[in-house]
This record gives structure tokens, C-alpha cells and sequence, in this order.
């Protein structure tokens, strides 16, 4: 039976180094998974943060450091499948809510159209499968039965499903195993249908090492990790969660 591994939410941004990818392009050689899906938001895209135009924290922001830290991050993160001249995983990414600010620009100035663009990410370059946006909330893709999206909205109003016990509110209104990330919290639930059948929701956390201004208390409750899913077969699987800081303890060191 296959294994996925579910990262998400790297927020590769400039003024941070990518160490992280490194360690995380280690572990991925190692594990060797069938099937990687990257959760969406690699790139943080500040210089197009709507929210913080205009303070003085904006200041020094571009877009094309932002494209450099992101490609940077994918660099690394695939390298040693590329030194070892190995075959590669089945490789999916979805596009975040960071990532879809390139959009949004493009939306408040229609005059950016073809000076800024996804093409900028260079994500053919390294992955299989490109998940876009569906009107104004993430896309998704079914995998081995599971739906993963960078987050899942709750009703007509777009917002994300959330809450205490979010992976347990995945379920309860999409009836189907799901993947999602956006948050930042760790969290997995498993309920039973009428019929027996396990269905199974993941919040796989974040991998981001450094301190998010925006956050602040409420980054205490961020989860810093990826979560290895391993025995797949038609949405049921068992997790493994491997912490960032683990990672980085086994492979901060190795070249």
C-alpha cells in the first residue's frame, strides 16, 4: 500500500533563511513516499500582503525576493532526489492563499497582467500535479481516497472550517478523508460511517522556523512538522507525525 507525505505551509519569505528545506529534502530521500503532497502557502508572498501596505513594516518588501526565496525553497527541498539521480515521487502542490495573492494583485491591477504570474513560482519544474484556486477558495484533489485542499470552507460564506476541534468539523460536513493545512494547528480525527468505514481528518500543522510578527500569542498554538501517511488505501491510513524539531536534530548536521 502506498505512503504520502503531507507537508504544508512553509512560508518561504526573504528576510528567513531556507535551512528547513534542506532538512525536509533528507527526510523526503529517506522516507522515500510514494507520494508527496505539498499543502499550499511554500511561498509567503509579503511584498503582495494587502493587509500590510502602507505600515512601516512593509518596507524593503519585492516581489521578485519573494520569487527568489520560494524557488530557493523548492531547490533544496528536491535536491538530493536530483544529486542521487533517483526517481522522484509522485509530486502534487496546491496553491495557497499566500500563493494566490499573485491573483488578487493581478485583480486590484489589471495592469500587472504578464509582469507577474504564477510562472514565476516555477512549479512545473518541480511538481507533477499544479492544484489551482476554484473561484475564491482553494482547489482540491482526491489521492487514494483522500481530499486534500489547502483548507475547506464551511459553507456559502468561503470561510475556513476551524475551531477547537478542527479536523473533527472537517468530517462532520464533508463526510470524506481530508487533508488540510492553512492554520497552522496540528489535529486528527476518525469517525465511523453507518456502513463501517473509517473516515479520517488531518490538520498537518506548518513548517515554519522563525517568528511571524502577525501572530503573535496565537503562534504558540502552531504545530511545526509534517505527518507521514502510511498504508493508504481508499482514505484510511496510519499517521506518523515528525516534528521540525526532530528533523532538524537528525539532519541539521548531515550533508
Amino acid at each position: 500500500m502506498p505512503s504520502h507525505l503531507f507537508i504544508t505551509d512553509c512560508h518561504a519569505n526573504p528576510e528567513h533563511n531556507n535551512d528547513r528545506a534542506d532538512w525536509l529534502g533528507k527526510l523526503i530521500f529517506d522516507l522515500r513516499p510514494d507520494v508527496v503532497v505539498n499543502g499550499g502557502d511554500t511561498a509567503d508572498m509579503s511584498s503582495l500582503c494587502s493587509y500590510d501596505r502602507g505600515k512601516r513594516s512593509f518596507q524593503g518588501r519585492t516581489y521578485s525576493a519573494d520569487i527568489s526565496s520560494h524557488n530557493d525553497f523548492q531547490s533544496r527541498l528536491w535536491s538530493p532526489y536530483r544529486r542521487a539521480k533517483k526517481k522522484l515521487p509522485r509530486r502534487i502542490t496546491l496553491i495557497g492563499n499566500h500563493e494566490q495573492r499573485i491573483d488578487r494583485a493581478i485583480d486590484l491591477q489589471p495592469e500587472l497582467d504578464g509582469v507577474v504570474s504564477y510562472k514565476d513560482l516555477d512549479l512545473e519544474r518541480y511538481y507533477d500535479t499544479i492544484v489551482p484556486y476554484s473561484g475564491s477558495t482553494p482547489g482540491g484533489i482526491i489521492v487514494d481516497g483522500i481530499y486534500y485542499a489547502h483548507y475547506l470552507v464551511s459553507g456559502i460564506s468561503g470561510r475556513p472550517i476551524g475551531g477547537e476541534n478542527s479536523a473533527a468539523s472537517i468530517l462532520s460536513k464533508r463526510y470524506t478523508s481530508c487533508c488540510v493545512g492553512h492554520s497552522h494547528l496540528v489535529d486528527w480525527s476518525v469517525k465511523t460511517r453507518a456502513d463501517g468505514k473509517k473516515i479520517m481528518g488531518l490538520v498537518g500543522g506548518c513548517m515554519i522556523d522563525y517568528s511571524m510578527s502577525y501572530a503573535g500569542d496565537s503562534a504558540r498554538l502552531w504545530w511545526q512538522g509534517v505527518t507521514l501517511l502510511q498504508n493508504v488505501e481508499d482514505g484510511q491510513y496510519d499517521p506518523k507525525f515528525i516534528s521540525l524539531k526532530s528533523i532538524k536534530k537528525e539532519y541539521s548536521k548531515k550533508k
